[in-house]
């Protein structure tokens, strides 16, 4: 077996899947234009395809123990695939959101099992060279994502940027099949009942937000969404009480530094997800630039996950997770705060790079520090669930975090022109500097570094559900 076509078709994949996360920001708002969308259907096209990625993380990596690995990677990405070509087909936005439901679930089976066909391939002494290229080329594809899907949108249309998924799946697949051998782990059943119960509880708080603007508070809608949400959420936390094999163990929900970590990221991960949504469309809609220079203008934000993210993960290990989570967060709090100032609809692009430089460089910050904060605070042989449960609440925070600051929007601000735009997105970028100064508070919680076992760092995987 030549390992280097294992590490090029898992980079393909992932690069394929993480690129799909970010491309659509920059078309948000051709999309809306050109299917006609609402504010609420807008959040679905990218909430969709993060929830179902969420809730099925952690039951791919388990069916590909049980079934193969290289089997359900393959049956992922053909369904990734898929559902890319019937996003570039899709006559109306029903479509469209049915299609990036289904491309997550493919997602969900690709990223768990691309890392789990590399770690078998590769032996312990090169297996961190490979991972650490493997989480490089899916940072770079999540910084390219906005600048790609500007440069399509612009040039092309906002169909291409799922076209693009087309040869790429169809080149990738046969060659798996061909060059990278079987794998299994050590089994297991699917949760199925722990299942259910997660996406019972994410879809109906996620529904009850989105809902409460055009249906009110107080409208059986979006109480009873609510209420079944919370229902479904506490039920699930019963299950896993008694499940044979939990999706969860709640045993570790005992480990300081597991729940500190993982409440860090949550709202980390809500605050850059949620902003994400509307600066894209910000640029576009509040200011009147191209898609392709909303992309590039994005970078100021986005690049610095290159540089800062590998510094802060050697960095983590010799002065603990704790101090740069904390400042990381507080750091994305103040650039979310002073871009909420500056932002009007004739604002020079050079007064909005300090608070995106600031933002961006606390965030590449936070990222390795709250993930080894989780991965530290377990035993080894519990570290593949913990990484699970960590990559889950990423995806759902982001959800959440489109939610909570389309909530914001609507409440102040409209599509009806670019001083309409500005009223919703300047507080909804304070919302999103909100959550994250929540996550340094909540990051103030992880233990500091000597009652911390030193694991190596993780490389940051940016695979986000947007």
């Amino acid at each position: 077996m030549n390992r280097k076509w294992v590490l090029g078709l898992a980079s393909a994949a992932s690069v394929m899947v993480a690129l799909d996360a970010t491309v659509v920001t920059t078309a948000l708002s051709r999309i809306r234009l050109d299917l006609g969308t609402s504010i609420e259907q807008l959040e679905w096209t990218v909430n969709a395809y993060s929830l179902s990625f969420a809730v099925l993380l952690m039951t791919g990596a388990v069916l590909g123990d049980r079934y193969g690995r290289r089997l359900v990677f393959t049956t992922g990405l053909a369904l990734f695939t898929a559902a890319s070509a019937a996003c570039a087909l899709a006559p109306g936005v029903g479509w469209l959101i049915a299609a990036r439901a289904v491309q997550g679930a493919g997602a969900a089976l690709v990223m768990p099992l691309a890392m789990a066909l590399l770690s078998a391939a590769y032996p312990p002494r090169d297996r961190p060279k490979a991972l650490g290229l493997f989480s490089g080329l899916t940072g770079l594809a999540v910084v390219a994502g906005p600048v790609v899907g500007g440069a399509v949108t612009q040039g092309l249309a906002w169909q291409w940027i799922f076209w693009l998924n087309l040869p790429i799946g169809l080149a990738v697949i046969p060659l798996v099949l061909r060059r990278i051998p079987e794998s299994r782990g050590a089994g297991g059943r699917v949760d199925a009942g722990g299942l259910v119960l997660v996406t019972g509880a994410a879809l109906g708080l996620v529904w009850g937000l989105v809902r409460s603007h055009a249906a009110g508070w107080g409208s059986a809608e979006v109480t009873g969404t609510l209420l079944a949400g919370a229902v479904c959420g506490l039920a699930f936390v019963a299950w896993q009480r008694v499940a044979a094999r939990p999706m969860v163990p709640l045993g570790l929900f005992r480990l300081r530094g597991f729940v500190a970590g993982n409440a860090a990221g949550v709202f980390l991960y809500a605050s850059l997800y949620g902003s994400l949504f509307f600066a894209a469309q910000y640029f576009q809609t509040g200011r009147g630039d191209s898609p392709l220079a909303a992309g590039l203008h994005l970078l100021a934000w986005t690049a610095s996950v290159t540089v800062v993210a590998p510094l802060a993960g050697r960095l983590v290990n010799r002065v603990g997770a704790r101090p740069l989570a904390a400042l990381g967060l507080t750091l994305q709090a103040a650039g979310m705060g002073w871009l909420a100032l500056v932002a009007t609809p004739s604002v020079a692009y050079w007064e909005m790079v300090a608070p995106m430089l600031i933002a961006g460089a606390g965030v590449s910050m936070a990222m390795p520090a709250a993930q080894t904060a989780v991965l530290n605070a377990v035993a080894s042989e519990q570290i593949g669930k913990a990484s699970g449960v960590f990559n889950t609440g990423r995806q759902l925070g982001g959800v959440f975090g489109v939610a909570v600051l389309a909530l914001v929007f609507t409440r102040a601000g409209s599509y009806a022109g670019p001083a309409a735009f500005t009223d919703g997105f300047a507080p909804a970028i304070a919302v999103s500097g909100a959550l994250s100064l929540a996550g340094a508070v909540g990051a103030l919680a992880i233990p500091g570094r000597r009652t911390t076992p030193v694991l190596p760092a993780a490389a940051p995987v940016l695979t986000p559900g947007r």
